[in-house]
């Protein structure tokens, strides 16, 4: 039940980055197929971030203490680039144009996910 809530709030996140940044979209028809998109893509996401964030950060930890921590606004802004092209491979309609556009959006769904982590708690 967790990690369904736990999709549910990232596609939620997801949807507002692409309200809020120009360069992340969803060309989905319908409304329903939207929500279907994102919930997928989500999915991904989560998969994304448990596979490659653990191996990026323990091969990146010089980067991560030199820079404060800032490189993982970096790191998250390459793995909603991944996301994306994964989703591109897998017919989602959900695309993300660059890497300025992967970087808001990845500090949008950041912040989106932990307030609503807050709300909803464990």
């Amino acid at each position: 039940m967790k990690i369904i809530i736990k999709i549910l709030v990232v596609a939620a996140a997801l949807w507002a980055a692409t309200q809020l940044v120009d360069g992340i979209t969803v060309s989905a028809a319908t409304t329903t197929e939207q929500i279907v998109t994102l919930v997928a893509v989500a999915f991904v996401f989560g998969i994304v971030n448990a596979v490659l964030k653990p191996i990026i950060m323990t091969l990146g930890c010089a980067f991560y203490i030199l820079t404060l921590g800032l490189f993982a606004l970096v790191v998250n802004a390459g793995l909603l680039l991944l996301t994306s092209w994964i989703a591109a491979q897998l017919h989602l309609s959900f695309h993300v144009e660059g890497f300025w556009a992967a970087f808001w959006g990845a500090i949008i769904v950041g912040v989106i996910s932990w307030l609503l982590d807050l709300v909803l708690g464990d």
